[in-house]
C-alpha cells in the first residue's frame, strides 16, 4: 500500500485543494505535515522582519483550524520545526513515503525551498507538484507566462475571453493516516514573536482558518447582502463591510479563489449581477496577474530598478522611514493608516496606496524598505500582491505612468468628515474636519482653542507636503 506525504505550505484548506485530493485518491496513507521552517521568519533584508505578530497568529489559528478538520475526517496534521530539505526526507524514510505531493508557486524564496526539498529526497520518492493559489490555473493561460503582458488590462481581457475557471474540488470525505507523534503547533512565545496587540477600533477580527474564512464570506456575501454594492463600498475606511477583506484567508490558502468565484457566481445566479459583483472577480484577476508576473519575471521583482530597470535615486534615510513606519509623519491621514496598520495588521487599499505614494514618491525612500515593512505587518500579506503592487506605485513595477497620490486631496475626498482620522489619532479629534487633514494650518490661537498643541499633541509636519505636491503635480 503506498504512502503519501502532502506538505503543506501556502495552502492551509481542504475545500478546493487538489495537493491533499489527489494524494488521497493515490496512496492507500497519507501524511499531512506542515514545516515551521525558520527561514520564514526572523530579520529580513531590509530591517524589518519577515513575520510580524498579526500573521504569525493567524497561520497558528490556520494550522490549528486545518489540524481540527483532518481529524473530523479521520486524518491528522503533523506539524515538524527545522528546516524543510531536512525535515520532509527524515519524514519520508520514517513512514516509507512513494510520493510527496506539495502546492508550487512562483516566489523565489518558496520556489528555493521546494527545489532543496527536491533534490533532498531519495530518488525513490516521486514529487507532484499542484498550482493552487490562483484563480486561473497556470497551465489555461492563453499566452504562456513567459510571454504575457506587463500591463493589466490587455492581460485581462484575453484571460476572460480565452481561458476557463477550472471547478473546485471537494474535500475528502476520509483521511487515512499513519499513527505518529502530531507534533505541537507552537505558540509565539515558542517562535520568540511577541503576542500581537488587540484594538477595537479594528475593521474586523482576523482569525485565521477556512473555517473562519468561509464564515466571513457568508456573513458579507448572504447574511450581509454587501457584494451588490461592493464597487461602490470599496473605497472606505472604517467598518467591516465596506470591502469583502478575504485577502489574509487567501494568502494563507484557508480559501481557495476558485471557491470564492463560485460564490460569487452562485450569488448573481440567485440574487443579482452587476457591475459591484464583478468587481471582487476583478480584483481575483489583479491578484492573479500579480503571480504570474512573478512566474515571469521573478526575483527582478525585488531589485532596486524592478521589472522595467528604472533607474531612480532612493533616499536611504532611516530615520525618515522610522517616522512613516510609526505613524508620526505630521501628515494625518498617513498617520492614521499607519496606525491602524501597526495596531490590527490592516490597512485599506486606499490607504496602501496613499502611505505608498507618500513614502516613494513624496520623501523618495527606497520603495523596498516600504514593501519590507508590510511583509511584516500586513495579516494578508502575499509575497507577489504585495511586491508587485509596491513597485507599480514606485513607479518601476507594471506601469510606466507617474500615478503618485497626493494624500491631501484623497484625505479630504474619501475623509471628508474626518472621522477615520480623528478614530486612529484621538490627539485631532477636537478639530473641526476641515482642519483635521492640515494642521499645521492652525495658528497658535486655534491650536490652544481647540486644545492641540503641535509639536507637542501632535508632530508638526517632516515637510513641506503641500509645497511638495505643487512640485509633483508640475
Amino acid at each position: 500500500m503506498s504512502t503519501a506525504l502532502v506538505w503543506f505550505r501556502d495552502d492551509l484548506r481542504l475545500t478546493d485543494n487538489p495537493t491533499i485530493a489527489d494524494a488521497v485518491a493515490a496512496a492507500g496513507t497519507v501524511v499531512p505535515v506542515y514545516v515551521v521552517d525558520p527561514r520564514r521568519r526572523g530579520e529580513g533584508r531590509y530591517g524589518a522582519d519577515k513575520l510580524g505578530p498579526h500573521r504569525a497568529q493567524f497561520r497558528r489559528e490556520s494550522l490549528a483550524d486545518l489540524r481540527s478538520s483532518l481529524r473530523e475526517r479521520g486524518g491528522e496534521l503533523f506539524v515538524r520545526r527545522g528546516r524543510a530539505e531536512n525535515v520532509l526526507p527524515d519524514l519520508a524514510e520514517q513512514v516509507g513515503a512513494d510520493m510527496l505531493y506539495t502546492q508550487t508557486k512562483p516566489a523565489t524564496e518558496e520556489r528555493t525551498r521546494e527545489h532543496r526539498v527536491r533534490a533532498a529526497l531519495p530518488d525513490d520518492v516521486a514529487v507532484e507538484r499542484r498550482w493552487t493559489h490562483t484563480l486561473y490555473h497556470v497551465a489555461d493561460l492563453p499566452t504562456p507566462y513567459e510571454s504575457i503582458e506587463d500591463t493589466f488590462t490587455p492581460w485581462r481581457k484575453t484571460v476572460e475571453n480565452e481561458a476557463t475557471v477550472r471547478e473546485p474540488v471537494a474535500a475528502p470525505e476520509a483521511v487515512t493516516t499513519p499513527t505518529l507523534d502530531p507534533g505541537e503547533i507552537p505558540t509565539l512565545a515558542a517562535l520568540d514573536i511577541e503576542e500581537p496587540p488587540s484594538d477595537e477600533r479594528g475593521v474586523l477580527p482576523f482569525n485565521g482558518g477556512e473555517s473562519a474564512g468561509k464564515k466571513r464570506v457568508q456573513e458579507y456575501i448572504w447574511e450581509g447582502d454587501h457584494l451588490r454594492e461592493y464597487k461602490q463600498t470599496r473605497n472606505g475606511l472604517l467598518g467591516a463591510d465596506y470591502s469583502s477583506k478575504v485577502a489574509a484567508w487567501l494568502a494563507a490558502g484557508c480559501l481557495s479563489p476558485r471557491w470564492l468565484h463560485g460564490e460569487v457566481k452562485r450569488y448573481e445566479d440567485e440574487r443579482v449581477e452587476n457591475e459591484d459583483t464583478y468587481w471582487l472577480v476583478f480584483e481575483l484577476l489583479w491578484r492573479d496577474f500579480f503571480q504570474f508576473q512573478f512566474c515571469k519575471h521573478g526575483g527582478d521583482f525585488f531589485t532596486e530598478s524592478g521589472i522595467r530597470n528604472v533607474d531612480k535615486a532612493w533616499e536611504q534615510d532611516r530615520t525618515a522611514f522610522r517616522r512613516w513606519a510609526d505613524g508620526e509623519t505630521g501628515v494625518p491621514f498617513v498617520d492614521a493608516n499607519m496606525r491602524e496598520l501597526n495596531r490590527t495588521g490592516y490597512m485599506s487599499n486606499r490607504g496602501r496606496q496613499n502611505v505608498a505614494s507618500f513614502l516613494v514618491d513624496a520623501l523618495g525612500i527606497d520603495w523596498r524598505w516600504g514593501a519590507a515593512y508590510f511583509e511584516q505587518q500586513l495579516v494578508d500579506y502575499d509575497v507577489a500582491s504585495n511586491w508587485g503592487n509596491w513597485a507599480y506605485q514606485a513607479g518601476v513595477g507594471n506601469d510606466s505612468r507617474d500615478n503618485h497620490f497626493d494624500v491631501l486631496s484623497q484625505a479630504e475626498y474619501y475623509d471628508d468628515d474626518a472621522a477615520y482620522v480623528q478614530t486612529w489619532l484621538p490627539e485631532l479629534d477636537g478639530l473641526p474636519p476641515q482642519e483635521t487633514h492640515r494642521p499645521w494650518r492652525l495658528s497658535e490661537r486655534e491650536q490652544a482653542e481647540y486644545g492641540v498643541a503641535l509639536g507637542v499633541d501632535y508632530p508638526r509636519p517632516m515637510l513641506d507636503i503641500e509645497a511638495r505636491y505643487d512640485e509633483l503635480n508640475g
